[in-house]
């Protein structure tokens, strides 16, 4: 009899760990909250994120860093294993260590100050890679204090943020440095061939000798890899090694034209449409794009030779960071699946307000995009647009840790999330 009432307790208390509803008090009253332990995950109590945002089933959200100094935006994971974010405003770099794996952030670590726009992070042969408004940085550990002190300068052959500001870099599976550098405007033919467009260079900042325009008589060509493309604030590559970008589309054809252009196959050398097409439909998509009429049609061009998106979502939905859902600690049917943060309207009707929001793009068995659905959700004041002061987060950037929880920014409540599957 006591050997099953021994039993019975251990796994009461055995469920409530797993379900997040177990305390324990002592003699002064003190609660002690036990942690929830999802697929070895460990998840702090309820918090205002999780009373606040809405997940999936199967999932839940926490507040993993909060009170970031001016506009968190883009993240990476260091060698330490520890978060690494752009903090584009002031000019700074964070570390958001979580050295007692309790699912939070134990402190914001500036490690690097004084960078000109900070947005696109990447780790690479040891060194950080910084994409700046006008250049490419890349940052160490020289000395082993924990700060980023040594700074070398990979190349200035960026164009100046004007319009759009951010800059976004990766590496491929070619180990070739990628940026994607936005437009100077909404509508508009671009005199310098290097905005609206991906570039690509050596790691050290060089020009690869297979770039397609590396021997152009107008040199700033040389680093150009695809254009037409607006403002790719992300982009990454597919298993199978197709460079995915986003776009973001211009305003002016009111609150449904053109669609934002979620998943564009980019291709070497080619032209993506921008300013005088675009991809028409919203969804999966597999047609040519048509005309934007606000421009002329320079001669011998046309929408046919444009290279189209396979999937779109809502105009001014305004796509910025995406990832890969592979290799997360998620369930399966949440692995294949594209991932990105939407950072939502400010410019719309009320009738039209598109969602900040994280949404799930789901991939079929081809790896292909076939439909979407919100991931996470509940960041804006009902009937509000994303741009109101009442909006509690705007999406900024979506990644998976070494651990396999996704990590999600934002950078209009200052705060990080972390993202795991419970039981």
């Amino acid at each position: 009899m006591g050997r099953w009432w021994v039993i019975g307790i251990l796994v009461s208390v055995w469920w409530g760990v797993l379900s997040g509803s177990v305390t324990a008090q002592s003699g002064g009253g003190t609660t002690l909250y036990l942690p929830l332990i999802g697929k070895g995950l460990a998840l702090p109590p309820e918090d205002e994120a999780a009373q606040r945002l809405q997940v999936p089933p199967g999932f839940a959200i926490r507040i993993f860093a909060e009170g970031l100094p001016t506009r968190p935006r883009f993240m990476a994971f260091g060698p330490d294993g520890w978060l690494y974010i752009s903090l584009m405003n002031s000019g700074q770099i964070a570390r958001l260590p979580d050295r007692n794996g309790d699912g939070r952030a134990d402190a914001t670590e500036i490690v690097a100050s004084g960078l000109y726009l900070p947005h696109g992070l990447e780790w690479h042969a040891g060194w950080l890679y910084v994409a700046e408004g006008d250049r490419i940085e890349r940052l160490r550990d020289g000395d082993g204090d924990g700060r980023l002190e040594t700074r070398e300068q990979v190349t200035d052959n960026i164009p100046p943020p004007v319009g759009h500001a951010s800059r976004t870099l990766h590496f491929g599976p070619d180990e070739k440095l990628y940026v994607s550098v936005g437009s100077s405007c909404n509508v508009c033919e671009e005199e310098d061939p290097r905005r609206a467009a991906i570039l690509r260079f050596n790691p050290d900042g060089t020009i690869p000798d297979d770039n397609p325009f590396a021997t152009d008589p107008d040199s700033r060509r040389h680093p150009l890899w695809a254009w037409g493309l607006r403002n790719s604030v992300d982009f990454l590559w597919t298993p199978d090694g197709v460079l995915w970008a986003d776009h973001n589309g211009s305003d002016g054809l009111g609150d449904d034209l053109p669609p934002e252009e979620i998943v564009i196959p980019v291709q070497r050398g080619a032209w993506h449409g921008w300013p005088y097409c675009y991809t028409p439909d919203v969804g999966a998509v597999s047609g040519p794009e048509v005309r934007d009429e606000r421009l002329a049609l320079p001669s011998g061009l046309d929408c046919a030779q444009a290279v189209a998106a396979r999937f779109t979502a809502p105009a001014h939905s305004a796509p910025l960071g995406t990832t890969l859902g592979e290799g997360a600690l998620f369930p399966p049917a949440y692995r294949q699946s594209l991932y990105v943060a939407y950072h939502g309207s400010w410019n719309t009707t009320s009738a039209n307000i598109r969602d900040c929001k994280v949404e799930r793009i789901l991939l079929d068995a081809a790896g292909q995009p076939i439909a979407a659905e919100p991931f996470v959700t509940g960041f804006r004041a009902p009937g509000k647009p994303c741009g109101d002061a009442a909006t509690y987060g705007r999406p900024a950037d979506v990644i998976f840790g070494p651990e396999g929880a996704m990590y999600v920014s934002d950078d209009k409540g200052m705060r990080v999330y972390r993202v795991i599957p419970v039981p």
